[in-house]
């Protein structure tokens, strides 16, 4: 008997002794913004613009670095169907990433253009939309043990897209797929370029986020508690260079993520209840000085 109280003792002084977040608090979210699901900066990081997920308002907004909305833009003749991820190119576009696809049945996946000539007035039409399907799927939906569809974050980079899509099968095993559409206004089929594994369980390893640095060197991964980061890559495969798993010792329901320069993040949570609806700053490294 106290063989067992003793390693009970222990588990539960490890349980006690788990490491402190290393998340900064920045702010909370405006009470009308309570999903929020894609962020990005612009303006030299001074702004952080952001969307919403499905059944909200077809609008991208831009808030200050105190949480407080300094503009917003409706995009016209669009329906918010899911709103799951937003990103731009190296010469400031927007670009809305409408393919959340939880229960693998939409037919309608597309990327909207928002051109940054254009991001100072209260309602735009996108520039350009790219429309895309996946050509390994072919039930709407698959069986339960076969939903690798959806997509909750994605990149631009060198002129393309690049999908990593969030594992909804029944037999969840961390597997996620990478996808090239291509940045061109039209239909196009995706091309799947790689496959890998987050990790073993869907709390911890379901991807909600992607994001890449300016210098284009790193790729983050974002679930509800880990970072996993991708590292001297070579050209579009990303797989390829040094894999970190980053434990934020946090779990909440982050949605989003993205660069403030090379060597920090943004990260978003959606409100649940009462926790949640924030903004947070985590430093992956410190800048070598020279």
């Amino acid at each position: 008997m106290k063989k067992y109280c003793k390693l009970f003792l222990v588990f539960f002084v490890l349980a006690c002794q788990q490491k402190a977040s290393d998340l900064t608090e920045l702010f909370s979210f405006p009470k009308s913004l309570k999903e929020v699901s894609g962020i990005v900066t612009i303006q030299n990081s001074e702004l952080i613009g952001c969307l919403e997920d499905s059944g909200n308002k077809s609008k991208v907004y831009f808030l200050d670095l105190t949480g407080e909305i300094q503009h917003s833009i409706k995009v016209k003749g669009l329906e918010n169907k899911d709103w799951e991820d937003i990103a731009k190119d190296p010469q400031g576009n927007l670009y809305i990433g409408d393919f959340g696809n939880n229960d693998n049945i939409r037919q309608d996946l597309a990327i909207y253009k928002l051109d940054k000539t254009a991001l100072t007035k209260s309602e735009i039409h996108p520039s350009a939309i790219i429309e895309f399907a996946y050509p390994e799927q072919k039930d709407f939906p698959p069986k339960k043990k076969n939903r690798h569809f959806d997509v909750e974050g994605y990149v631009v980079f060198q002129n393309n897209f690049y999908l990593f899509t969030k594992n909804r099968s029944s037999n969840f095993d961390g597997t996620a797929f990478i996808y090239k559409v291509p940045n061109v206004s039209g239909k196009h089929q995706a091309k799947k370029i790689g496959e890998f594994k987050t990790g073993p369980d869907y709390q911890n390893y379901a991807i909600t986020s992607v994001a890449l640095s300016p210098d284009q060197k790193k790729l983050a991964i974002l679930t509800h508690s880990k970072i996993i980061l991708l590292e001297n890559f070579k050209g579009d495969d990303f797989l390829s260079g040094k894999r970190t798993e980053i434990d934020l010792h946090h779990f909440s329901q982050k949605e989003a993520i993205c660069f403030k320069d090379n060597f920090s993040l943004y990260i978003a949570d959606e409100k649940v209840k009462n926790t949640g609806g924030k903004l947070y700053e985590f430093k992956i490294q410190t800048p070598t000085q020279n």
